[in-house]
Order: C-alpha cells, then structure tokens, then sequence
C-alpha cells in the first residue's frame, strides 16, 4: 500500500518508523518548508496535484500539491509532498492518483481553512512546557517518559498530519514486540493527549483512537499478591513507628499509599470514626487524589481510632499539620516506606514481599468475606462504580460465597443408585 504509511521492519534495536519516510518524504524530512510568496486567506482553485516517480532505490511515485500554511500572523503557500508507494507496488501513476485524492480532498473541500503545521517532535516540545506542566507531578512523570523513550524516538520527524492510522498501527506493532498492553495503551493516551491539544490549537492533524487499532492480546494476569488478615496483622504488630500507624490505616481503611503519607490531623474525625481524604502525597510533593471519587470519606474501626489517639500522644506538631513525615521535614515518599518500613518486616515473619498495595487489597478482601455487599465495598474503596470494585477484587473467595455455592451443590447433587445390600452404593 502507500509507502507514506508504509514503514520498515520494526525488529531491529533503534529502528525507527521513519526510515523510508526520512529518506524519501520532503515532507518528512522538512517539516515546515515555505516558499516566501505571501498569499490571501481566499480559497484557491480546485486541485488535482501531481504525480511523479523519483528514481530512488527503489523507484517510487511521489505525489505533490500546494497547500496554504498559517506562519505567525501571515498565511503563506508551501509545496507539499509525499512518497505514495513503490513503482513496483503500485504500477500506475493512476492507482498513486487515487491514494493522493483523499489528501487532496480535505484541501479541495469548501470548508478548509489554513492550518498550522508542525513536526510532533516539534509539537511535543510545546505541549510538554505548556500543557503537561500542568498536570500532577505523577503524570508529567510518566508522559515525559513516553516523549523521551517511544514518542520522540520513533515519531519525532513526522508532521503531525502524516501520523495516520496505518503509521499508528505500526507504531502499537513496534511497542508491542518490546513492552506490556497496559504501557502500549499508556503510551497512545499520551499521543492522544497531545493530538488533541494540537487539534485545539489549529494544527492540521490526525486524531490516534485506540479503538479503531489493532492491540496486543490482553495478557494472562498473575494474581495481584494481597495480606491474608493474619499476615496484615502480624506485620502491624511488629512494625515501629510511624510505620506501624501507617500500615494500620492502609489495611483498616483500604486507603492508598499517597493518601496515606498525604494525611493530615485535620483529616481525622475521631469522635464520628471518619477519615476526610483531601490529598495525596507522591515522592514528598502534595497533589490531587486519583479521581473525583477518591476525595469521600472513609470509616474507620474503633480499633483504628484508639491506635490514631496513641499516635497523636507522641505526635509532633508541624506548620501543615501532616500526620507522617521524614527526617526532612517531607511526607514520605511510597518507595521508601516499602523499602525502609515494610520490606524489613516481611523478611522478619517470613512472608513473601509486597508492596502497600497490598494492604488495600487485604481490606476489599475482609471486606467481602465479612459479607459486605458491592455497594458497601464500593465506598468504602471510594470507586465510582462498583463494577469497577467487583472488577479489581473478583479473586477474592469469601465465606458467604462458599456457603451460597454449597448450597447449589446440595440441590443438584445426583441421586446414585444402590444395590441390593441396604447402605452400599455402586461405585
């Protein structure tokens, strides 16, 4: 097919998806080229561009159009090109046509207007200062590790209009022979962040849709490691301050690790049993809770409150009030409470590593084996659906679900027949 969508082989170590593209593609390899004539705003006539073979190797038809182009406060015609396709895939310069027309028609359509044009290597620089600095210290985090490592790498010479869907298709297929579904998917949220933006912006681009792509298989899970409640409660036990209060909060509350450093005195009702969750605290910087949903209070167990009030007895105040905080004058950060608090513990009782996680996951699971209902669960783990709850948490076994199953069991347990003699059953 078009080779301006057609890429190559995408086994090898620092491959790009550009490499035909960079070697034949004007348009590729200059990303806004002009010519200097200025033009007005009004709408030229209808245009069936040009196509031509350039003796490459292989020899390839190359289509060419003008195109107006917004470039600071004027509007100025460029020439456009791009390789369609190898004379040995396509023939005739009528089937190269054919792929050129529908380039052609959003030009020729009686909307168009001028648009910006950029490279997204170019376009991730200006979303990155502009609209990811924005965004909560954990996101920026990960999306400039999708710009360094996938994006720019792969991508970075590409106007932002080139960025089809078949070039996207390729780009999943190169991500998916080196990382998970779940980091393919992370990675075009990304890109389509950022297309978005660029949409917004005026730019002329290509929308990424996950759903009209082609993704990795869904990979078979391993089961998410949780505390049993006997594990959970002999790890409290032995853990030393703060240590101790902290993993008693996340396996009494079902809290999440960032909650739990973010928490403050303020947050706590004792008198009503009620934790306020304003905040979470990622790597010692406050920022937002994860959803809308996250920021509901959650109850707490009377042996809870009494463990808070021992706390608080030997708590030393400070200017922000934050129940738990380093050395520094910080609020943990997540790694080194697992690596300093919790690990250290495990290894004392035996008991394989995990990390704070784990303790949330113990509380759903309590929860359900306590006999809690969904909705109950739901809000207490603070998901905006209990599907969502249901979901996550569907490998927990409780008792009630075992009773139920038994009972099922019992009313279409088979009638085996019996022999002659009273009391033996034919085996």
């Amino acid at each position: 097919m078009a080779a301006a969508a057609k890429l190559v082989s995408v086994g090898n170590e620092g491959e790009t998806l550009l490499r035909l593209l960079g070697a034949c593609s004007v348009a590729a390899r200059t990303a806004e080229s002009t010519s200097q004539e200025n033009v007005s705003m009004a709408r030229r006539r209808h245009q069936t561009g040009r196509v031509i073979v350039r003796r490459k190797n292989p020899p390839v038809f190359v289509g060419r159009w003008r195109e107006d182009v917004i470039q600071g406060n004027q509007t100025i015609r460029v020439e456009r090109s791009m390789v369609l396709g190898t004379v040995a895939e396509l023939k005739t310069k009528r089937i190269a046509q054919r792929l050129l027309d529908p380039i052609l028609a959003r030009i020729n359509s009686f909307d168009y207007r001028p648009s910006k044009f950029s490279t997204v290597g170019k376009f991730a620089d200006a979303w990155e200062s502009q609209v990811l600095t924005h965004q909560k210290p954990s996101s920026v985090k990960a999306a400039k590790s999708h710009l360094r490592t996938y994006i720019r790498k792969h991508l970075e010479k590409l106007l932002l209009h080139e960025l089809t869907p078949q070039i996207q298709q390729n780009f999943v297929t190169l991500l998916s022979q080196k990382v998970s579904r779940k980091t393919v998917l992370n990675v075009l949220g990304t890109l389509s962040s950022m297309m978005r933006t660029a949409k917004s912006w005026g730019y002329c681009t290509q929308a990424v849709t996950t759903s009209e792509l082609t993704l990795p298989a869904d990979e078979i899970r391993k089961q998410t490691r949780f505390f049993n409640g006997e594990e959970a409660r002999k790890i409290i036990t032995l853990a030393s301050e703060p240590y101790r209060t902290m993993f008693a909060v996340a396996a009494m509350t079902g809290l999440r690790v960032g909650e739990v450093v973010g928490l403050q005195k303020a947050d706590l009702d004792l008198d009503r049993r009620v934790i306020h969750v304003e905040r979470s605290a990622w790597y010692g910087r406050v920022q937002t809770v994860k959803s809308k949903a996250s920021r509901a209070p959650v109850a707490m167990a009377e042996a809870l409150v009494t463990m808070l009030k021992e706390y608080l007895a030997t708590w030393r105040p400070n200017p922000e009030g934050f129940l738990f905080l380093n050395r520094n004058g910080r609020p943990y950060a997540a790694n080194k409470v697992v690596e300093y608090g919790l690990w250290p513990v495990l290894d004392k009782l035996k008991i394989e590593r995990a990390g704070m996680h784990a303790f949330r996951h113990c509380h759903a699971s309590l929860l359900m084996e306590v006999g809690a209902n969904p909705t109950v669960t739901k809000t207490q783990m603070r998901h905006s659906d209990a599907r969502v709850t249901l979901g996550i948490y569907s490998h927990v076994i409780g008792d009630s679900q075992r009773d139920a199953v038994d009972k099922v069991g019992e009313i279409l347990r088979p009638s085996a027949p019996k022999s002659e003699k009273s009391g033996e059953w034919i085996q």
